[in-house]
């Protein structure tokens, strides 16, 4: 049986037809579509990045204002720049880039489309996807302005209303949201921080 994975499917043609280095793009304009997460002339923190479609997004929308700070172990697409793109390359955990991004800021948006790199067991995968996101929380905690917005990708398990409970602590309002660009079979899903407190 064919993986639908294999196959680009309509989300993947129109990030394609549009520019964009991958289908993600649309489960972070549905986000902000809903949320309200965005606006022009904010400094944007988007960590693990590559290939760069929310960067692409966040640049296309703030039409070169404000600051778009991307960051991941790899490079972004080529395609994927702006006069108003910092792009740092490393790992998020390292003392060194942390010091490099929280120069930039403080930020009125940090978003986290970063994936484990998955291993096809789902506890596995599911505990590193988990890491991941108390990392993006951590850098929303310490590098966001008071009021700022929060988006991070998780893959759905028990611990989400733990997660929640501690972004309810920094935020005025937070909530678990699954655009409608995820794939059906997919169990990712994303966590929204409003109003950092």
């Amino acid at each position: 049986m064919a993986n639908s994975y294999e196959k680009p499917d309509f989300w993947s043609r129109k990030a394609f037809s549009e520019g964009y280095p991958a289908r993600s793009v649309y489960k972070l304009q549905e986000i902000d579509e809903k949320f309200g997460m965005l606006k022009k002339n904010y400094k944007v923190l988007d960590l693990g990045a590559a290939p760069g479609s929310w960067t692409t997004f966040l640049l296309r929308k703030m039409e070169g204002s404000g600051k778009v700070v991307s960051c991941d172990l790899n490079p972004l697409s080529k395609s994927v720049k702006g006069d108003n793109l910092v792009f740092i390359q490393g790992d998020l955990t390292e003392k060194e880039i942390v010091e490099k991004i929280r120069g930039e800021g403080p930020f009125d948006l940090v978003v986290c489309d970063a994936a484990p790199l998955t291993t096809g067991n789902r506890v596995v995968d599911t505990a590193r996807s988990q890491w991941l996101v108390k990392m993006a929380i951590w850098y929303a905690e310490e590098m966001l302005k008071t009021g700022g917005n929060f988006a991070v990708k998780i893959f759905q398990n028990g611990d989400q209303q733990v997660l929640l409970k501690k972004m309810r602590e920094v935020f005025t309002s937070a909530k678990g949201f699954k655009p409608v660009a995820c794939r059906s079979e997919s169990f990712e899903t994303y966590l929204i921080g409003i109003g950092k407190k």
